[in-house]
C-alpha cells in the first residue's frame, strides 16, 4: 500500500506546488469551455477523497460535510475562493493524505461499505484497498485536469 500512498502524496504535492505559483485570480478563473477551475479541481479531490475513504467506512471525515457539498461530485465553483480559503486547501491537501495513512496504519478502515462509481461501468469500491486504489486514480484525473486548466488561465 505504500506505493499508493506515495502516489497520492505526490499528485497532491503537485497540485499544492500549482496552488503556490499561481495568482487567487488564476485559481478562481474558469476558461471557456470549461465548467470549474484549478481551485475547484484540487478542492475536489479532498472532498472525493473523504467521502469514499471515511464517510464509506463509516468514520467522521476530517473536513466539514459542508466543504464536501461544496467540493462534490456533481459541483461546480458558485462563487470565487478566497486566498484564505486557498491557504485552508493548500493544507489541507497534505494533512488529510497524513490522517489518511496514519488511520489506514492503525486499521481503523475495517467497515466498508460496497460502492458503486460512476466510472465506466461502475467500478465497485468493496474495501479500503479497492478504494485508496480508485482515489489514486480519481487524483491523477483531477490533477490531469488541473495541468490543462493552466495553459488556460
Amino acid at each position: 500500500m505504500d506505493s499508493v500512498f506515495e502516489i497520492q502524496y505526490t499528485n497532491r504535492q503537485i497540485l499544492v506546488d500549482i496552488l503556490d505559483s499561481h495568482s487567487l485570480e488564476q485559481l478562481n478563473k474558469i476558461p471557456s469551455g470549461f465548467n470549474n477551475n484549478i481551485i475547484w479541481n484540487a478542492a475536489h479531490c479532498i472532498a472525493v477523497q473523504q467521502s469514499v475513504i471515511y464517510k464509506l467506512s463509516g468514520l467522521s471525515s476530517i473536513v466539514s460535510d459542508e466543504f464536501i457539498l461544496k467540493y462534490k461530485q456533481g459541483t461546480r465553483p458558485e462563487s470565487p475562493v478566497s486566498q484564505i480559503e486557498v491557504e485552508e486547501i493548500k493544507k489541507l491537501l497534505l494533512t488529510t493524505l497524513d490522517q489518511t495513512v496514519k488511520d489506514y496504519k492503525e486499521n481503523k478502515f475495517l467497515n466498508y461499505r460496497k460502492y458503486k462509481t460512476s466510472l465506466g461501468q461502475g467500478y465497485v469500491l468493496k474495501d479500503i484497498a479497492s478504494a485508496l486504489d480508485f482515489n489514486t486514480y480519481h487524483e491523477g484525473t483531477h490533477s490531469g485536469m488541473v495541468m490543462i486548466l493552466k495553459k488556460f488561465v
